[in-house]
């Protein structure tokens, strides 16, 4: 194995991201000799980016804001996932010189999920928002063989839009954000309202004992979305880092054919937070 395996991640900014850290710790943890930056690419010149760093040895990034879309324009070949979510959050550079784009944000969420939750089989979920990570999210939510997945967002339009990409792929429904027809076993808030310590205009209703409530954002305190939750009586609420790692694990095995566990990782960035 050659000390000039690189990995990286591309975004701008950048500085904040934990994925160079958390490769370090999977690397040290599956004996992987590889080294992975963290590298700001300008706004107009992500393409010229990655392929300079291509051509000096880079076998596989990760993409994040803003560069997802483009990333996806760039590759040769796609996962499924990949074409249908719209956006590659990970490129692997082949052994002729093509480019693959997986997108394996949405199989981060499953996998903390189930981590979280056990097997999804038959659970009524709700997926708040149809932005780019509600959208990543619906292929491997119903592949993991939930009873249906309703979609709500403040457009009720973009709600439908994604329900007409998936619904041959399962029982997947679009409904007014306000609604209060049912109540679900699992909400996933994937807007970034808790940034800003909002709460999407969802009713209470949504809510009972036994729901268990995911925000893909994450901090040191409870979300904005979280609390809520935790207001209205919700079994469980979960934050974004297990979500974080989890995607980071998928796209380190479809680059080393291995996969880390996701155990240590989230113990260290927890504690860091």
């Amino acid at each position: 194995m050659n000390m000039t395996d690189r990995y990286a991640v591309f975004g701008n900014p950048i500085g904040h991201s934990k994925s160079p850290s958390i490769h370090a710790v999977f690397a040290a943890e599956t004996n992987q000799a590889l080294r992975y930056e963290a590298i700001l690419a300008p706004i107009d010149a992500f393409e010229a980016s990655f392929s300079e760093f291509a051509a000096n040895h880079g076998l596989g990034a990760n993409v994040t804001v803003p560069f997802k879309e483009q990333a996806f324009s760039l590759c040769d070949e796609l996962s499924e996932q990949a074409r249908l979510a719209g956006a590659v959050n990970t490129l692997s550079v082949l052994s002729d010189g093509k480019i693959r784009g997986d997108n394996t944000d949405g199989l981060g969420l499953v996998a903390d999920l189930q981590r979280h939750f056990g097997c999804l089989k038959g659970k009524r979920v709700l997926l708040v928002g149809a932005g780019g990570a509600a959208r990543g999210s619906v292929l491997p939510l119903l592949q993991a063989n939930i009873a249906e997945l309703t979609i709500v967002n403040r457009t009720q339009s973009k709600a439908e839009a994604l329900v007409d990409i998936f619904n041959h792929y399962g029982q997947v429904r679009a409904q007014a954000i306000a609604h209060t027809g049912q109540n679900y076993d699992v909400i996933i808030n994937s807007t970034s309202s808790s940034l800003s310590g909002e709460v999407p205009n969802l009713s209470a209703e949504v809510i009972r004992a036994d729901t268990v409530c995911y925000d893909m954002m994450y901090g040191k305190e409870q979300t904005a979305f979280n609390l809520w939750a935790a207001e209205q009586g919700a079994k469980r609420t979960i934050d974004g880092l297990g979500m974080l790692v989890g995607q980071a694990a998928e796209s380190f095995l479809i680059w080393r054919g291995v996969k880390p566990s996701m155990e240590t990782v989230l113990n260290q960035l927890r504690a860091e937070l």
